[in-house]
């Protein structure tokens, strides 16, 4: 941002995939925003999960819904923002009328990053690693991500150094080889972890982690393989099965976004191809495009950054009144 006297200037936003052309057949336009991301740090006990939020509305429906929200409930005319929407004095009211008003228009997709941090070892370190891991259209390994996930948490300081170890492995930024060190902490963590009482199948998951596959996987990280998306990047996932929602197999879907760092245009085109491989035999993607945008100058988007925040910080919103906004293929335990 640069500041120009009393006038303000705002860089413009960077990153998206703008569609290529005129786009054919039935388009869906959604805003989406996040809350909860930080970046490779998905560790941070402060912001255990990442919930991604889009809406169906028009330009004029999210103006007036956002006035509404300040008019009759005291809001700042500056953006709505969740953690001070729900301190109001009137929250339970105010929150009541924007659900009511989203009723149908709009979509909550959560992602609890611990469990996305074990689909990610499993998908990348026993299987062939895709750009649609971590969706419904590659379903092979959960239960085995499953299994572990939920024998590991029991282990204690061993699974947070299992996890941590993982990560620090498959960081890849400056990084031109393997690196040895972070190859041995992480199989000393494996062994220290398969040390507990683990089921049978979380036993097996370990026990797969062979020297030679993880060695193999991480030289194709370091010479940047295509193939591989990623490892610690959960919004991707979250954005393909936001457009997975919207497109219900029979549209596409142009996404207006909020400016996000981990939407860069390779990265989208590979999600974009990714898709259309898992669209059957027409091989269109249901991802026609993504848009980036400052949030302050798109209501919608303000909307979806509001319903995001809400959905991450209202406690065990899955049984609340956000319960039919979560989409049913959130990333997590589903027993918890």
């Amino acid at each position: 941002m640069v500041a120009m006297g009393r006038d303000r200037v705002w860089s413009p936003p960077q990153g998206g995939l703008p569609p290529a052309g005129a786009t054919t057949g039935p388009v869906v336009e959604i805003a989406c925003d996040e809350s909860g991301f930080s970046g490779t740090n998905l560790r941070d006990p402060a912001t255990p999960v990442i919930t991604h939020a889009s809406v169906d509305l028009r330009v004029d429906e999210a103006v007036g819904l956002i006035a509404a929200l300040r008019s009759g409930f005291g809001y700042a005319p500056s953006e709505v923002k969740s953690g001070r929407f729900l301190r109001g004095p009137r929250a339970g009211e105010a929150l009541a009328r924007l659900l009511d008003a989203l009723r149908g228009r709009a979509h909550v997709h959560l992602v609890d990053k611990e469990f996305f941090l074990v689909t990610r070892i499993v998908d990348l370190l026993l299987g062939e690693p895709s750009w649609t891991a971590g969706t419904r259209l590659a379903l092979e390994h959960r239960p085995a991500a499953l299994a572990l996930y939920r024998a590991g948490r029991g282990a204690g300081g061993d699974w947070d150094a299992f996890l941590a170890a993982f990560i620090e492995l498959v960081r890849t930024k400056h990084r031109r080889r393997p690196d040895d060190p972070a190859l041995a902490r992480f199989f000393r963590a494996r062994d220290a972890l398969a040390g507990h009482a683990l089921d049978a199948r979380a036993g097996d998951v370990l026990a797969g982690l062979g020297r030679a596959r993880v060695g193999a996987v991480l030289t194709r990280l370091s010479d940047g393989d295509p193939a591989i998306p990623p490892p610690l990047e959960p919004m991707l996932p979250a954005l393909a099965e936001t457009v997975l929602f919207w497109s219900g197999g029979h549209r596409r879907v142009l996404v207006i976004h909020d400016e996000q760092s981990a939407l860069t245009a390779g990265r989208l085109r590979r999600l974009q191809h990714a898709l259309a491989a898992g669209a059957g035999p027409a091989g269109v993607s249901p991802l026609a495009g993504l848009v980036t945008v400052d949030s302050r100058d798109d209501p919608r988007v303000q909307v979806a950054d509001l319903l995001a925040g809400m959905a991450r910080r209202l406690p065990r919103a899955a049984e609340g009144p956000l319960r039919p906004f979560l989409s049913p293929t959130s990333l997590g335990d589903p027993g918890s």
